[in-house]
């Protein structure tokens, strides 16, 4: 009566029943430039929060250093 509907992404398994559905290989190509992007905004991240204070600093004032007061703490950076 019924015939077996081909599913896009589930292998079927013996039987007919429907199995697990397959996981699509991700190329690294599509993968090497998200991974770029992520390790540049947590390096600018640490600097930021850890670094971004006195003789190393990239934005005069001390807003910068004030918003960030509290990150510092939590990842145990010193500050003062």
């Amino acid at each position: 009566m019924g015939g077996a509907v081909a599913v896009p992404g589930v292998e079927p398994v013996a039987g007919g029943a429907i199995g697990v559905p397959a996981i699509p290989a991700i190329p690294i190509r599509q993968i090497v430039p998200w991974a770029v992007l992520v390790v540049l905004l947590a390096l600018i991240t640490l600097y930021f929060v850890g670094a971004e204070q006195g003789a190393t600093s990239v934005v005069s004032g001390r807003y910068l250093h004030e918003f960030l007061h509290d990150g510092r703490h939590i990842l145990a950076f010193p500050c003062h």
